[in-house]
């Protein structure tokens, strides 16, 4: 997997449609996942950890509203477009309103979905990944990869890349426990203390780190990231 490619997930139930945007976006060097309703897009959400969706409005499940609604509780939530036949006025509104980039009604032509889709990543400055450098290892946090200097590549969980993330980010001081729960689990996942340090180890293999020279332990509080790190 190329670390600077781009992970898009489309949500949408016509087949023909589907395949047919997966087929386009591939050969653009996108990473592509189809899912064709509500549920399968939440599992997407988790396992494929994208960094843009396009959206349909009218799902067999449910509306591409709810998914939207959803996304806004996250604390980095993806990108989204919504492609659909319900373009509206009311529908337009609404769309916007809960944070989409774009709103292309159907029917569409698909050079203009690919230019206004690089638009928007251009935007976003996710047309190129974030690379940081510690020991060799190359970090991806957009990409939710590592890169030992072997070429070996482990590809993170978003959560762990999240919590990776918020340690390089706050590396001055250390992390809590509690506001590592507070800030990437919210109230709603009932998280333990265990699930932190299950990510923290996870990360530590990544870097076949066991002992904590970039990760460092505080007994009874938390964690803080103390390896020297290089961009590039």
């Amino acid at each position: 997997m190329n670390l600077s490619k781009i992970k898009i997930l489309i949500v949408e139930d016509d087949s023909t449609l589907g395949e047919t945007l997966k087929e386009r976006l591939e050969k653009e060097g996108y990473a592509i996942e189809w899912a064709i309703n509500l549920h399968r897009a939440r599992k997407s959400l988790e396992n494929f950890a994208p960094h843009l969706i396009l959206l349909d409005l009218r799902l067999p499940d449910g509306s591409g509203f709810r998914l939207a609604e959803e996304l806004n509780q996250q604390i980095n939530p993806p990108l989204f477009l919504f492609l659909t036949a319900q373009a509206g006025a009311p529908e337009r509104l609404k769309g916007f309103e809960l944070g989409a980039e774009e709103f292309i009604p159907k029917p569409f032509h698909l050079k203009e979905l690919i230019l206004r889709l690089k638009r928007v990543l251009e935007k976003n400055n996710l047309n190129a990944s974030k690379m940081l450098a510690y020991k060799g290892f190359k970090i991806n946090l957009e990409g939710f990869l590592i890169e030992s200097p072997e070429g070996e590549k482990l590809e993170l969980t978003k959560r762990d890349c999240l919590l990776l993330d918020l340690l390089i980010q706050n590396k001055q001081r250390t992390i809590s426990r509690d506001e590592i729960l507070d800030k990437l689990w919210g109230e709603d996942k009932f998280p333990t203390n265990r699930t932190i340090d299950n990510s923290i180890v996870r990360i530590r293999q990544a870097f076949k780190d066991s002992t904590g020279d970039a990760i460092r332990s505080v007994r009874g509080v938390g964690y803080q990231w103390v390896g020297h790190l290089e961009s590039f």
